[in-house]
Order: C-alpha cells, then sequence, then structure tokens
C-alpha cells in the first residue's frame, strides 16, 4: 500500500509576529514605534537586512506521516531542528506501508521490479521474525520506501532555510512536497515571515 505524506501542525508561537517585532526592536529600543501593524513593516526590513536572528523567537512544530525513509533521512540533515521519529527497533513493521515514486509508479516494468522486492522485504522481514530475530535486527532488510512518522520542530530562522533549500525546483519531489505543504501552514499563520517564499 502506498501512503500519501500529510502535515498536521501541532503548535506555534502564539501571536509569533508580535514577539519577533518585540524582540527584535529591543534591538534598537525603538518600542515607540510599535502600532497596530507595525510588525509587518519591521519583519521585511530584518529579512531585508539580513537580521534573521530575531526569527529564533518563534517556533513551529509538526506532525509527518506517510513520508518515506528516504525524505527522513534528508530532513533530519537540518541539525538547526528537532526531531522524533517512528522508531524500526521499537514498532512492528510487519505490516508496513511504502511511498512508491510517480515515475516507478507511471513505469509498469518498473513498478513490477519495484512490487518485487517491496514482497520479498516483507516476506524476509516476517521470516526473520519467525525465527526471534529481535526487531531491531529485522529491520535491515527493510527498503527506504517503508513510511516514518516523523515530528519535526525549528525556529522560524531555520524554517525559513529548510523552505528554501526543500521547496525549489532541484530537490527531491518528495521532500519537495512535503515542505511545500509546511510552508503554506506556516504562511497562513506567519504570513509576514514567510511571504517572500509562499508558492
Amino acid at each position: 500500500m502506498s501512503d500519501t505524506a500529510k502535515v498536521e501542525l501541532l503548535a506555534i508561537t502564539p501571536n509569533a509576529e508580535r514577539l519577533i517585532e518585540e524582540a527584535g526592536r529591543t534591538c534598537y529600543l525603538s518600542f515607540d514605534k510599535m502600532a497596530d501593524d507595525s510588525h509587518k513593516r519591521f519583519i521585511r526590513m530584518i529579512i531585508k537586512n539580513g537580521h534573521h536572528s530575531v526569527l529564533e523567537h518563534a517556533s513551529a512544530t509538526f506532525r509527518i506521516t506517510g513520508g518515506s525513509r528516504s525524505f527522513t533521512h534528508q530532513i533530519v540533515r537540518h541539525r538547526m531542528a528537532s526531531f522524533s521519529q517512528q522508531s524500526q527497533r521499537y514498532v512492528d513493521e510487519h505490516d508496513f506501508h511504502i511511498v512508491i515514486p510517480p515515475s516507478i509508479q507511471g513505469n509498469p516494468e518498473a513498478l513490477e521490479v519495484f512490487n518485487g522486492l517491496i514482497n520479498s522485504s516483507r516476506d524476509a522481514y516476517a521470516k526473520l521474525k519467525a525465527m526471534d530475530i529481535r526487531k531491531e535486527d529485522a529491520r535491515f532488510v527493510l527498503p527506504n520506501a517503508v513510511t516514518s512518522e516523523i515530528v519535526v520542530s525549528a525556529n522560524f530562522r531555520e524554517w525559513r532555510h529548510i523552505m528554501d533549500v526543500r521547496t525549489e525546483k532541484g530537490a527531491q519531489w518528495e521532500i519537495r512536497d512535503i515542505c511545500s505543504q509546511i510552508l503554506a501552514v506556516l504562511a497562513q499563520h506567519a504570513p509576514t515571515v514567510f511571504e517572500d517564499m509562499a508558492q
């Protein structure tokens, strides 16, 4: 079975854009310039001037389901974020779900090869478990196509960096799709911070 990745916002800094302005204005002691919509102009100015450290005061946490281990291997390379990932060591993967790349899904011959490997991996995992091999060792036969749930937390500066490199057209299709979903949510909740990146 193939899953479609889903993104769920678990938490985000309340009044994030006002907080960013409050923190940033501390640098200039310019609190007297705060007004109802002053955060928009202020955030645009700090982004334009490269004063991105101020964005670190706000953060967001997402649960991502239906992404492959190939995806999670890419996302965890962002070291300024925090991750909690489904453990193949403790979770029984006998009924694992998979992600099928579109290039394989649309090619009957390639799909046959792909499904053959998936079925072989599923059988090997079941046989190893039947031999009392622990999950932590049986997992070595699982392919990167297996889905893996993950929770990712990052501050807004890091989210901007992740979106910058992972939503551009040269990024791998799966991480680009998932990060595009995340960007849409971030742009909804902190529009001024992410307006220049929104797709």
